[in-house]
């Protein structure tokens, strides 16, 4: 459990024109996170979009994941599903790789806590590593209190979550229960590494994974003050991307960077060609360059 910590970014699915994996620009993404000093990677969650694709391909994002990531490195691997089946069958594939961890999100519906916590049962039953809930109440309200997530925090086998809330009174009292905790929020991860969180996990990190880097190392050695201010630069770049749909704006900027990820898999739209303009507009205006120029087509 102790190894469970540090910056994790929450890496996109490169995806090709017929929505099927595209493992050349994974590859690409992987080594530019690596290379940024990223701990590790968290895969097929709500930015990867998991939830859109087929079991077997979410297999295949896996298996690349820790085909391509350096010894040392972790590899958390998103396995939650609208069927409890899937979600066990993913877990077990995932837990067979060797990777650090398996999480989920709670079943999408309207389901009741007892439901939930049965669903998560069934997959901490059969992972041979750690598994971590995510909490994310804009996505799953039913999982409401305190009492409620350190109830599926004690199941054998969870060692804690992905806390991705702005409610850091609640994320303290949890990680003084000893449950493994990492940020969800990227425009608080100082604060909630003054909070206790053991590490990040967020979309921004794809395109800025320098930044969260720094911010963790500062907090480490107990420069606030300075992790406070990186944290500023990286809320530059989401209050501008807020303006947009986030997803199509970060692969958008990573195809800029010279990583083409795709299209998001449909029904999500993309951004229009006057939203990237826009775009790029608004970063250059806060002094977020990048090096390849947007078309204005």
């Amino acid at each position: 459990m102790d190894s469970l910590k540090g910056i994790l970014a929450a890496a996109l699915t490169p995806i090709d024109a017929e929505e099927r994996f595209a493992p050349a620009a994974f590859d690409a993404l992987l080594e530019r996170l690596y290379t940024a000093g990223v701990d590790g990677i968290y895969v097929c969650g709500q930015t990867g979009e998991g939830l859109l694709q087929s079991v077997d391909q979410r297999k295949a994002v896996a298996e690349a994941s820790v085909r391509w990531s350096p010894a040392g490195k972790q590899v958390i691997v998103h396995v939650g599903a609208y069927r409890t089946q899937d979600a066990v069958e993913l877990a077990r594939h995932a837990s067979g790789l060797g990777v650090a961890a398996i999480s989920s999100l709670p079943p999408i519906g309207p389901y009741s806590f007892g439901e939930i916590r049965a669903y998560y049962e069934a997959i901490a039953r059969v992972s041979d590593v750690p598994v971590l809930v995510y909490f994310f109440p804009e996505v799953c309200p039913t999982i409401k209190t305190i009492e409620q997530i350190l109830e599926l925090c004690a199941i054998p086998n969870v060692a804690g979550l992905k806390f991705t809330d702005f409610d850091l009174f609640r994320l303290r009292l949890i990680k003084q229960s000893g449950a493994v905790i990492f940020n969800g929020r990227d425009e608080v991860l100082v604060a909630g590494l003054l909070m206790g969180a053991d590490g990040g996990i967020g979309t921004f990190y794809n395109v800025a994974p320098e930044l969260f880097v720094d911010v963790n190392q500062r907090a480490l050695r107990g420069d606030w003050e300075g992790a406070r201010e990186v944290q500023d630069r990286i809320n530059a770049l989401i209050r501008v991307t807020l303006h947009y749909p986030i997803f199509p704006a970060v692969k958008e900027m990573l195809r800029w960077s010279g990583i083409d990820c795709g299209e998001c898999i449909r029904p999500r739209g993309g951004l229009t060609p006057q939203q990237r303009v826009e775009l790029r507009r608004e970063l250059e205006a806060c002094g977020l360059a990048w090096d390849t120029p947007v078309s204005r087509a």
